[in-house]
């Protein structure tokens, strides 16, 4: 049974396509300023223990969503694995999986 783009789109309550796309780019900023500190500010430091701690949390929250939102189809499943596997690398794979499909839904 295929389902429609607008369809795809809308989800339960707080879990839409758009809410989670930007919670995955609030999610590898905070990455970001995760390898700022602690590769160029030079080792632990309150920050680095603070943004790891936050990066950890936001990757738990993010695989759990996307994996419930594949499961409703909000998100395809490659998108869902690319967060919930490559996410604790980096969470940039996921980031750009949501452009990708953004992409792929406005086509």
């Amino acid at each position: 049974m295929a389902v429609a783009v607008s369809e795809r789109r809308s989800g339960a309550g707080p879990l839409t396509f758009d809410h989670l796309k930007v919670v995955s780019f609030t999610h590898s900023c905070i990455y970001t300023g995760l390898l700022v500190c602690a590769f160029a500010l030079g080792g632990p430091q309150p920050w680095t223990f603070v943004l790891g701690l936050s990066h950890g949390l936001l990757w738990i929250g993010m695989s759990l969503a996307c994996l419930a939102a594949a499961r409703m189809r909000i998100v395809s499943l490659r998108l869902a694995v690319a967060v919930a596997v490559l996410g604790g690398i980096g969470p940039f794979f996921g980031s750009w999986e949501f452009v990708r499909e953004g992409r792929r839904a406005a086509r």
